[in-house]
């Protein structure tokens, strides 16, 4: 072990290769917060594609042996299927939430006056406590109350859709560039799927031999890293599934089973979630007059939410190995990075960064800082001497 200073030629390289690692490490998180993002919006389909193509190969394979049928007709059947899954959960989501909204508006009449008794109400059960209460208070209350009459005075529904209408040709260029990408998607599922030994060939044959191994470790850790995490997700669905359903099953939900598996899938995806229906449902109640109904609602929500913040940690770190406060660290900085999908790869990256140096992959740069650090002490050891 040296104990002295480094000679200039050696302390030259071994800062050289250090400013080379921390230049890359730099490069590679600017790159995950201003490139990805960008890219991944730009070529968002066929990424998703390229997902749904690896999650599905091995049961195209495994149809392929045993039925021996053309991967054609099996990725062709498999894409078929899902998609038409996802739509008709998307269409039920979609026909209660425009049910919901008509009747909403068929009764915006008797709401508003509902809700004006309401607020009328409260203004006369505050003045019973004008003797009780402080000056400063009562009237701090009571000023809130007139706001918030005047606020519902205001609201007149035909100008919201009035304004609804207005925005209409950029809600139309929106939906007509939603249904181009996702027919985008779609289509590169299936080609991709039906095509995907032939692709990983020619990408595999390319390239270099000694980076061939590295890839194939890294591949390794981050397909265990993202199984692990798939397995997490749907454990999660799993338990919003039960929480769901025994929740409607408890106030009576007209269709609860049917409901609870629905708001399960939504609650899969983190960018949409269960409580992207539930709140604006209990809010549409509220207005309704069915304040039961909305608190209960609120109630299986706050149950599902609370679910996921005490749990998702503890779940995530049990089945890809990374300690409960590691797995909110990847989920923290992968949100702050990357937003919503920052969140997902977050955990992964940092198992599979934790894993490659359980592999011995950082070693020779670990060995050059503790060389560094002894050099700089070294130095300093001397300086103090003289």
């Amino acid at each position: 072990m040296e104990h002295g200073p480094l000679n200039w030629r050696d302390r030259g390289a071994l800062w050289v290769r250090i400013g080379i690692r921390v230049a890359l490490v730099v490069a590679a998180v600017l790159l995950l917060r201003y490139a990805v993002p960008p890219l991944l919006s730009l070529l968002g389909p066929f990424v998703l594609a390229l997902i749904v193509a690896w999650l599905l190969n091995p049961l195209v394979r495994w149809l392929h042996r045993r039925l021996s049928i053309s991967r054609n007709a099996i990725s062709l059947v498999l894409i078929v299927l899902i998609f038409c899954a996802i739509g008709g959960a998307l269409f039920g989501l979609g026909y209660m939430a425009v049910d919901q909204i008509r009747s909403l508006i068929d009764t915006w009449p008797s709401v508003m006056e509902t809700l004006a008794n309401t607020v009328d109400g409260v203004a006369a059960w505050l003045g019973g406590f004008q003797d009780l209460l402080p000056e400063g208070l009562l009237s701090t209350g009571e000023g809130l109350v007139e706001s918030l009459g005047r606020w519902l005075e205001s609201l007149d529904i035909s100008g919201w859709l009035a304004a609804l209408a207005g925005q209409a040709p950029s809600l139309v260029s929106w939906v007509s560039s939603f249904a181009i990408s996702t027919v985008v998607f779609i289509m590169a599922s299936y080609f991709i799927t039906a095509d995907y030994p032939h692709l990983r060939f020619l990408i595999t044959d390319r390239t270099p031999t000694e980076a061939r191994g590295f890839c194939a470790t890294v591949k390794r850790l981050f397909v265990q890293a993202f199984g692990g995490y798939l397995k997490s997700q749907l454990l999660l669905s799993l338990v919003v599934f039960l929480i769901l359903a025994v929740g409607f099953l408890i106030i009576d939900q007209p269709y609860g089973l049917l409901l609870a598996a629905l708001f399960a899938v939504l609650d899969f995806i983190p960018i949409i979630g269960a409580g992207t229906v539930m709140v604006p449902w209990a809010v549409v109640d509220l207005i309704l007059g069915n304040y039961v109904g909305a608190i209960q609602l609120m109630v299986i929500w706050g149950v599902i939410a609370l679910f996921r913040r005490v749990g998702e940690p503890k779940i995530l770190g049990d089945q890809t190995g990374l300690p409960p406060i590691l797995s909110l660290l990847g989920i923290y900085v992968g949100m702050r990075l990357g937003g919503v999908l920052g969140m997902i790869v977050g955990p992964i990256l940092l198992l599979v960064l934790i894993n490659l140096g359980k592999l011995g992959v950082f070693r020779p740069a670990m060995a050059d800082l503790r060389r560094a650090a002894r050099d700089v002490l070294a130095i300093l050891r001397e300086g103090r001497e003289e």
